[in-house]
């Protein structure tokens, strides 16, 4: 994910919050000399110009002390051609652009020892393998489904899985598949910024203005709006409680949802806003829903939005998609089988109490990064004394 991303991302996340204690470099995902001419008068692009062409220059400083970005030449634009031997060629000369330039970094600042975490950028699946870190990691976040991502990305994330030290996936079932590969696979989940959800409850935060006009209550929905959505749901949810005002806020990729295809009364789409106003639009909701299908791939997934919802104190109503978040939730969640029981679960949730709202805020604060963090880099840390322990070696880290 690139560090500007408009929505949250969990890889930017985990690196900020690595970065308290550690010195952590991220790697924002490259351009492609498509991306360089199609996005080249957008504030993304601007923001990366200075540094595409220049190793002395490459560097982004953050508001995180520790945490710095690398910004890369752009590669070449290679996911057009077919899956092939000229493919893999083209992705070698592509890592290799990436790899000097990480490696032009690791020498000016002189880095000795380092982790390699590689959070679900599967298009470079060898590039590890360009410098010599202490240890190096696969991060897997959420099934690979999209068609230009299952075009090479099947293949090459089975080959970064099988040359990297440990992986860590999100999910339990992401961890199971990814452990007939590596067996050194474990599984931590995702986690929410809690102390931003927590704004929501600040009685001096107005509403976001554009929940302006719109009836209560309101069912809300806050994410990207793509393939894992369940529309026969939606729809049939819309239909059969006209009292109710549906919103959707995010971004909309119209492969999956036309806007155009969706008049009912009380249904409103509203694109993406700014992570920043996650708040001020959850404040808005009375009921946050996530309606997600059932399906092989779903199950795979665990949604940073569950415990962001939870964190702002909303009551949550969700498909039963992935029947390990039970586990986390404490039922403090309902998970639904079908839109029958979806709608009860929203008239039940409108009926809401201080008590079910203290509960669902506990639920939150025990799933934060900062408890992420710790597991991640306990896991870290005893992967890394195993690997020192074997070679009989003994040295310092810096990630």
């Amino acid at each position: 994910m690139q560090f500007d991303g408009r929505l949250e991302s969990t890889n930017y996340t985990m690196a900020k919050h690595l970065a308290k204690d550690n010195y952590v470099y991220y790697v924002d995902r490259p351009y492609t000399w498509r991306d360089y001419f199609q996005f080249r008068n957008t504030d993304s692009f601007r923001t990366r110009r200075p540094h595409f062409f220049s190793s002395k220059n490459c560097i982004i400083v953050t508001d995180v002390p520790n945490l710095k970005i690398i910004i890369a030449p752009p590669v070449l634009s290679i996911n057009v051609l077919p899956e092939s031997k000229l493919y893999r060629l083209a992705l070698k000369i592509n890592e290799w652009i990436v790899g000097s330039r990480i490696n032009k970094v690791i020498k000016n600042l002189n880095i000795s020892d380092y982790i390699y975490i590689n959070s679900y950028n599967f298009s470079f699946p060898t590039l590890h393998q360009l410098f010599k870190p202490v240890l190096t990691v696969y991060h897997c976040v959420d099934p690979i489904i999209e068609p230009y991502q299952t075009k090479h990305g099947l293949i090459s994330e089975d080959i970064l899985i099988k040359n990297v030290d440990l992986v860590v996936s999100t999910s339990k079932e992401l961890r199971n598949k990814k452990a007939l590969i590596n067996k050194n696979s474990y599984f931590i989940p995702n986690a929410a910024n809690i102390s931003h959800s927590l704004k929501a409850l600040d009685p001096k935060l107005p509403e976001a203005a554009i929940l302006s006009n719109i009836k209560k209550p309101v069912i809300g929905y806050f994410g990207a709006i793509e393939r894992r959505m369940d529309y026969d749901l939606v729809k049939k949810l819309i239909e059969t409680n006209p009292d109710k005002s549906f919103v959707f806020i995010g971004p909309i990729d119209r492969y999956y949802m036309k806007e155009e295809d969706y008049n009912a009364p009380n249904l409103f789409i509203k694109g993406p806003v700014p992570y920043e106003l996650m708040p001020a639009v959850l404040k808005g909701f009375d009921v946050a829903i996530i309606p997600f299908k059932k399906d092989e791939v779903s199950n795979n997934i665990f949604p940073l939005k569950l415990f962001e919802y939870l964190g702002s104190g909303r009551p949550v109503v969700s498909t039963d998609f992935n029947p390990d978040l039970k586990d986390f939730t404490k039922d403090t969640v309902f998970y639904c089988k079908n839109a029958e029981e979806f709608s009860e679960a929203l008239t039940t949730s409108l009926q809401d109490t201080s008590l079910l709202q203290k509960r669902r805020l506990a639920v939150a604060a025990d799933n934060t990064w900062e408890h992420r963090i710790i597991e991640i880099k306990d896991l870290l840390k005893l992967n890394l004394d195993k690997k020192l322990l074997s070679k009989d070696e003994t040295h310092p880290v810096l990630i």
